[in-house]
C-alpha cells in the first residue's frame, strides 16, 4: 500500500486515492476514539487501503479515513448545511459501495442486479458504480466553500494572563536560566510580539485596560494620590459598571464566558455580600479564583490548620457560655438562683475577653482578603494559596470539557507569580533563582497543561490562544537579599514605573493552528488593549460607539495581512500622572520614546525605589524634565543615552510631533470619578464573610472536584 504524508506541515496521509485521505485519531474528540475489536487493547480505526485495486480491507493504526469523520456543518446559512448533509451522505454510500469495489463479489451483485431489468435500471445502477467516482470532484469543489465557512466561524478564545511576570523571566524572550518550555513551545507555534505595551504599570489599572480596551484614567481605574490599586476586598470601589467588557461583548454573541483566578477589580460596593462589583456583572458566566490579589499574608499560614479545626469548637463553645449567662441572669432575677453577682460578670467578662481576643486576630488581612470564591460562594476562608493553582487549572480544564462545542470565551487570570509566590511541595527548588524561580516554573507546567487539555479536547484548531503578563517584574520585591520579583531583561525600571520600559513592556503570543503563522516574530507596536477590538471582530461583535476606544484589532497584524502596526503613539500614565509617550512613524524604523516625567530611585544609584517598594507618580520622588528626555528606542532600548538637540537633528521636530498627539489625546478625555482615589476606603460592613460574621473562617475545597455546570448565566 502506497501511503505518504499529504504535506509537510500535515498530520494527514493519503493511500494515493484522490478522494480518500486519513487523519490522525488522536485529532477526534475522546467520544470517538473508538478502541476496534479487531485488534484488541490498540487504539485504532479500520481503514481500507486505496481503492484503486485493493481486495480486502486492511488497518492503518491511530488514523480514520477523513470523510467518514463527525459531521461538521457550516452554520453560515440553510443552503450550505442542506449541501453538506447531501455531500457526506453521498460520500458514506461511496464509501460503501467501494469498499468491496472491482471485487468478485461486486461484479456478481451487478449481474445480479441488471439482469433481465430494464435499460433505464441498468442506465442506474451503472451510474451508481461509475458516477461515484465523480463525488470526490463535486467534494473538492465543495471543500473550499465549507473551509471558508469554518475560518469564518467563531473561534474559541482563550486569554492568559500572568500576574508580575518580567519579559525577561521567559525562555522565549531570552533567559536561558530559567526552564519555561511550554510558553516557549507556544511561542513556537504561534506569534511572539516583542513590542507588546501594558496600559499601566500597576495590577488593578493595566486589568481594567484589557477589559475594556480603553486606557485607565477614561474609566476611572486610575488614582491621583499613593493608592494604585484595590487595597483590600472591603472598599467600595471596583470597576465602573457603565463600562463594557469584551466578556459582555462576545456573551452577546452567544458565547459561553468564564473567568478562572484572580480579579483585583473590586468586589462589595456597601454590604459583605452585595457583590456589585463580582465578575458575573461583566459579561462572565462562570466565576471561579480570588477576588482580590496575592498579598504577603496569604502565605505561607502555619497556624491556619490549627484556627480550622478550633473554629467550630470556638463557636460551640460561645453559644454554651451565652445561654449560660442568659440563664443565670434569668434565675438570679427570679430568686431561683443565690450565686452572686460577681461571679456571673466575672463569666461575663471571660466570655467578652474571650470574644475580643479571638477577633483580634481577625486584623490580619489573611481572613478579609485572601479567599477564594467560586461564582457567588466563598468556598475557602483563608485560602490555602499553595494549592489554589491546582484548583484553578481543574476548573479550568472542566471548563473545556463542558463547552467544547463553542464557541466560548475563557480568561484564565494566573495568581502566579505575585508575591509571596506560594508554590507547592513538588516545584520547592528546582530552579536556579530560588522561590520566584521555582513559581515561575510552576505557571509554565500549570500552562502547559491548560494548553495540553484544549488541544486533547480538539479545539486546537478552532481556539486563539492569548498569553501575556499585566505589566513589568517587581524588581523592589525582595526578602532581605533575596530577589522576590521578577526581571524586565535589558530594560529599564519595573512594577510601578509609569514610563520606563520595564514597567511596562510585557511578554505576548497569539497561537491559533493554522490561521496564525507559526514561528512568526512582530516587532510592531502592540498594546494590551487590543485584545479587546481582536475579540470583539472575531466574535462578530463590534466596539461601542458611545466611548472611545485605544485599542486596536490584532488579527490583520498577527495573520500577516498588513505589515505595520495600526499603533501611532502611545501615552503611558503612573496613575492619572502621564509620564511619557512614544511615537513610531509609518514611515520609518524609529520608535522615539519621550519622557516628561520620571522616579527618582532610591537609594541614588540604585535601580529602582527600593526604600518606597514603589516609585512615585508625583511630588518630591519624581523629576519633571524641561527639556523632555528622549529616546530612539530602535537603537537604544534599554534607555541609557538621551538624545539631545545636539546628538539628534530631529528632536525638535520628535519632540513637537509628540506634543500635537498629546494634546490631541487629552481633548478626548472626559473627566469621570476615580475609583481608586475617591473610593477606595476601609470599611468592616463590606468584608466578605463565609459564616455568621465573625466566624468567617471555612474551607470547602477539601475534597474538590471539578465544576459540573456554569455560574449564572443571566446575569
Amino acid at each position: 500500500m502506497r501511503v505518504r504524508r499529504c504535506s509537510a506541515r500535515s498530520n494527514h496521509f493519503d493511500i494515493g486515492s484522490p478522494f480518500l485521505r486519513y487523519r490522525p485519531l488522536t485529532s477526534l474528540p475522546l467520544e470517538y476514539r473508538i478502541l476496534s475489536r479487531f485488534s484488541p487493547g490498540k487504539e485504532q480505526m479500520m481503514t481500507h487501503q486505496s481503492f484503486l485495486g485493493s481486495e480486502s480491507p486492511t488497518f492503518l493504526p491511530g488514523y480514520f479515513p477523513e470523510f467518514v469523520k463527525p459531521l461538521e456543518l457550516p452554520s453560515s446559512s440553510d443552503l450550505h448545511r442542506g449541501i453538506a448533509i447531501l455531500l457526506s451522505i453521498c460520500q458514506l454510500i461511496q464509501y460503501l459501495w467501494k469498499v468491496v469495489a472491482f471485487s468478485e463479489c461486486q461484479k456478481s451483485l451487478v449481474r445480479t442486479m441488471t439482469d433481465g431489468k430494464s435499460e433505464a435500471f441498468q442506465g442506474w445502477v451503472s451510474w451508481l458504480e461509475n458516477g461515484l467516482f465523480l463525488l470526490p470532484l463535486v467534494g473538492l469543489l465543495w471543500q473550499p466553500c465549507r473551509s471558508s465557512g469554518e475560518a469564518g466561524s467563531k473561534p474559541n478564545i482563550v486569554l492568559i494572563i500572568v500576574d508580575d511576570l518580567g519579559i525577561g523571566d521567559l525562555g522565549c524572550y531570552g533567559n536561558d536560566t530559567i526552564r519555561t518550555p511550554n510558553i516557549d513551545r507556544l511561542a513556537k507555534q504561534g506569534v511572539r510580539l516583542t513590542q507588546h505595551i501594558s496600559a499601566a504599570s500597576m495590577c488593578t489599572p493595566s486589568r481594567a485596560a484589557i477589559l475594556t480596551g480603553r486606557y485607565p484614567v477614561r474609566s476611572g481605574m486610575a488614582s491621583n494620590n499613593d493608592k494604585r490599586v484595590l487595597v483590600s476586598l472591603d472598599v467600595s470601589g471596583g470597576l465602573p459598571r457603565n463600562e463594557t467588557t469584551f466578556a459582555a461583548l462576545l456573551k452577546k454573541q452567544g458565547y459561553s464566558t468564564g473567568l478562572i483566578g484572580k480579579w483585583h477589580q473590586g468586589l462589595n460596593c456597601r454590604t459583605h455580600n452585595d457583590h456589585c462589583h463580582h465578575p458575573i456583572h461583566y459579561g462572565f458566566q462562570s466565576y471561579y479564583g480570588m477576588p482580590f490579589t496575592l498579598i504577603s499574608p496569604c502565605w505561607p499560614d502555619t497556624s491556619r490548620d490549627t484556627e480550622l479545626a478550633f473554629e467550630g469548637r470556638l463557636w460551640l463553645c460561645m453559644q454554651l457560655l451565652l445561654i449560660a449567662l442568659v440563664t443565670l441572669v434569668f434565675m438570679k432575677l427570679k430568686g431561683w438562683l443565690h450565686s452572686p453577682w460577681l461571679l456571673i460578670l466575672s463569666i461575663a467578662t471571660f466570655g467578652f475577653l474571650l470574644a475580643l481576643s479571638w477577633y483580634s486576630s481577625y486584623t490580619s488581612s489573611l481572613y478579609w482578603d485572601c479567599i477564594l470564591m467560586k461564582n457567588q460562594e466563598i468556598t475557602e476562608q483563608p485560602m490555602k494559596g499553595e494549592r489554589a493553582g491546582l484548583i484553578m487549572l481543574k476548573e479550568a480544564v472542566s471548563f473545556l470539557q463542558r463547552n467544547r462545542e463553542g464557541p466560548f470565551l475563557l480568561f484564565f487570570s494566573f495568581l502566579h507569580v505575585h508575591v509571596p509566590l506560594p508554590t507547592t511541595k513538588e516545584f520547592l527548588g528546582v530552579s536556579q533563582h530560588g522561590l520566584y524561580g521555582d513559581n515561575v516554573e510552576e505557571m509554565d507546567s500549570l500552562l502547559g497543561k491548560l494548553v495540553d487539555a484544549i488541544d486533547a479536547n480538539g479545539l486546537g484548531n478552532n481556539t486563539l490562544i492569548l498569553f501575556t503578563s499585566d505589566h513589568g517584574g517587581h524588581l523592589e520585591a525582595r526578602n532581605g537579599h533575596i530577589q522576590m520579583g521578577g526581571w524586565n531583561g535589558i530594560y529599564k525600571g519595573g512594577k510601578g514605573m509609569g514610563g520606563w520600559e520595564g514597567g511596562i513592556r510585557v511578554p505576548a503570543i497569539a497561537r491559533w493552528l493554522g490561521v496564525l503563522p507559526a514561528g512568526t516574530v512582530i516587532n510592531q507596536l502592540t498594546s494590551s488593549m487590543d485584545f479587546y477590538p481582536t475579540m470583539a471582530a472575531l466574535g462578530g461583535g463590534t466596539v461601542p460607539k458611545d466611548r472611545v476606544i485605544d485599542g486596536r484589532d490584532l488579527m490583520p497584524l498577527l495573520r500577516g495581512d498588513i505589515q505595520h502596526s495600526d499603533h501611532e503613539f502611545l501615552f503611558h500614565y503612573c496613575g492619572t500622572y502621564l509620564h511619557a509617550a512614544r511615537w513610531q512613524p509609518k514611515n520609518s524604523a524609529a520608535v522615539w520614546k519621550v519622557h516628561y516625567v520620571t522616579p527618582i530611585f532610591q537609594p541614588k544609584g540604585a535601580g529602582a525605589c527600593y526604600d518606597t517598594i514603589f516609585c512615585a507618580c508625583f511630588g518630591e520622588n519624581v523629576t519633571h524634565h524641561d527639556p523632555p528626555l528622549l529616546f530612539d528606542l530602535s537603537k537604544d532600548p534599554s534607555e541609557s543615552q538621551p538624545l539631545s538637540r545636539e546628538s539628534e537633528p530631529l528632536y525638535d521636530s520628535v519632540i513637537r510631533t509628540v506634543g500635537e498627539a498629546l494634546k490631541r489625546h487629552r481633548r478626548s478625555l472626559t473627566p469621570v470619578p476615580q475609583v481608586l482615589s475617591e473610593q477606595n476606603e476601609y470599611s468592616a460592613w463590606r468584608k466578605p464573610c463565609c459564616g455568621l460574621f465573625p466566624f468567617c473562617l471555612c474551607d470547602k475545597e477539601d475534597g474538590h472536584s471539578m465544576a459540573q455546570g456554569d455560574g449564572d448565566k443571566s446575569a
